[in-house]
């Protein structure tokens, strides 16, 4: 790991060598930008311009605004840097983060099985338990998911999964702990699993979720649901 972006000086989440070319990028412009023209002055790919964009405006670094089209079709954005770095307690989070991410990681036998622990028993807490014998359907358990999953700090959506016949997939836009796992995605992602597994737990939901595929495209996680075994 690159301790120097996490250590930048001043306030603000860490940054790699990357993402601050990006961030610089957006500062020396005297207009917002699209994603294609960033690309093009940091000489990376359109979907790791994207990434490190999106990055930066959930940091508080810059904005993301809809673009005016000459011609139908789906809206373009313009990226700007902010003109004020966000305080020093973002800069303290993300660092508090990573030092409780490594800890996990470096100490504990099975990480992964500890973070998705954790994820559970917070998942539950978030939620709100369904009145004894009320049977909550697959739909009304995966929309409470949902709603905890949008107050934590995610952007989620459902899309159908490619079975027919089986539940949708959550699609996760923002993670609120992107920078972190980026590197730590054993112990992150494993939270997040299991935050998930113990919201649909505490509901008696008939679905659980069975994996998440992190960066499945630059800007978005996948989670998939399974329906719940009858014996469990």
């Amino acid at each position: 790991m690159d301790v120097t972006g996490l250590l930048a000086d001043g306030p603000g989440p860490p940054l790699g060598q990357r993402r601050a070319d990006v961030l610089e990028v957006l500062r020396s412009a005297h207009t917002p930008l699209r994603v294609p023209e960033v690309a093009r002055r940091t000489g990376v790919h359109v979907n790791t311009a994207r990434f490190h964009l999106d990055a930066l405006v959930d940091a508080g670094l810059a904005t993301r605004e809809v673009q005016a089209r000459a011609a139908p079709g789906r809206p373009s954005f313009g990226y700007a840097a902010v003109a004020q770095a966000p305080s020093a307690g973002h800069r303290q989070f993300w660092l508090l983060a990573e030092m409780l991410s490594s800890l996990i990681e470096g100490l504990l036998p099975d990480p992964g099985q500890a973070a998705a622990e954790a994820g559970r028993e917070w998942g539950r807490y978030l939620t709100e338990r369904p009145a004894p014998y009320q049977r909550i359907s697959a739909a009304e358990a995966i929309g409470r998911l949902l709603a905890v999953l949008a107050g934590v700090g995610f952007a989620p959506e459902t899309v159908p999964a490619a079975a027919p016949t089986g539940p949708p997939e959550v699609w996760l836009r923002r993670c609120p702990f992107r920078e972190v796992a980026e590197h730590r995605r054993d112990v992150v992602c494993q939270l997040h699993l299991g935050l998930m597994q113990g919201v649909l737990d505490e509901l008696h939901a008939p679905v659980t979720a069975v994996q998440i595929e992190p960066f499945a495209e630059p800007s978005l996680c996948i989670a998939k649901l399974a329906d719940r075994p009858a014996s469990a």
